[in-house]
């Protein structure tokens, strides 16, 4: 039986391995983590098909007894790279080496956190990475965006359309994001840009009621009375140990299309780690579909 690598087992990786398995190919299935990746941490999801309101750990726990049903299991280790071996490939481990026909990676990036006090704590109960994903809980109340880049900006443009007043957050006195990203939050008149100002602490009981701020120039404190902050400072890709095999952007992601193609045949790419406009549940579950019917053809020759 022919047999397929899947790095990583959130979304992408899952639905990858569930396919690969309904086509009767042999699949091993390797996760660092939990089972689920980002989405176990976020804590409502609201925006996935078929769920009108879900819990990140109970759609994760969805997924995986789905995957236990079709017989895949999942093998607990970290990926430090793959090899060429013979006709197929070597994916090495910290605990050991897998062998595969095919490989499709789908090991997700890391949202990058800010660090200051009340992030962690708050993580899911004001505190968000995802604007499209938790926006619509927010709706009717203000909120504050963190970063300059063209993912805050969107953030901030988007939140727009469905909160009072966006406090824009910004460490720098000027935008480092496109252009055109920057025209769209600045035609928002309900945003308020903040500049040269860092998070100090994000401040609440239950939930987050505030974000305190400090004036990078002046060293003065204020506070911003907001119900939701939502953190888009930057992904982090992890994916230097394919770079041997595979095309990575400058930014370090995979590159490959919607064909979820890699420059390498028999090396495919699922989900957030790809090169791609839109991270989310859903795409990522498409992404995994995708990524398994292009290994099925490979395998087919």
């Amino acid at each position: 039986m022919k047999n397929v690598v899947v790095i990583g087992a959130g979304p992408a990786g899952m639905t990858a391995a569930l396919y690969l398995s309904d086509a009767g190919v042999g699949v091993t299935l390797i996760e660092k983590g939990m089972y689920g990746g980002q989405m176990t941490t976020t804590a409502r999801i609201a925006n996935y098909p078929g769920f009108v309101d879900v819990a990140g750990w109970e759609l994760s726990q969805h997924m995986f007894d789905q995957l236990a049903a079709a017989g895949v299991t999942i093998t607990a280790d970290t990926v430090t790279g793959i090899e060429k071996s013979g006709e197929g490939f070597t994916v090495k481990g910290i605990n050991g080496s897998f062998s595969g026909d095919a490989v499709i990676i789908a090991n997700g990036v890391t949202r990058r956190r800010i660090g200051c006090p009340g992030e962690t704590e708050f993580a899911g109960r004001g505190v968000s990475y995802c604007a499209v994903c938790d926006g619509n809980f927010f709706r009717g109340r203000d909120v504050a965006v963190i970063g300059g880049g063209n993912s805050a900006l969107e953030d901030a443009a988007y939140l727009a359309g469905i909160c009072p007043n966006v406090y824009l957050i910004h460490r720098r006195d000027e935008l480092r994001a496109d252009e055109k990203y920057v025209r769209a939050a600045k035609s928002k008149e309900n945003i308020t840009f903040v500049y040269s100002h860092y998070p100090e602490r994000i401040i609440g009981d239950d939930r987050v009621s505030g974000i305190e701020i400090r004036d990078l120039k002046t060293g003065e404190i204020k506070t911003l009375d907001v119900s939701g902050v939502f953190v888009a400072v930057g992904l982090d890709a992890d994916n230097g140990g394919f770079g041997s095999l595979v095309d990575l952007t400058e930014n370090g992601y995979i590159d490959a299309d919607e064909s979820c193609v890699t420059s390498c045949p028999g090396i495919f790419a699922a989900g957030d780690t790809r090169d791609k406009k839109l991270r989310q549940i859903v795409t990522a579950t498409a992404d995994g579909a995708v990524a398994a019917k292009q290994a099925i053809e490979y395998l087919n020759g």
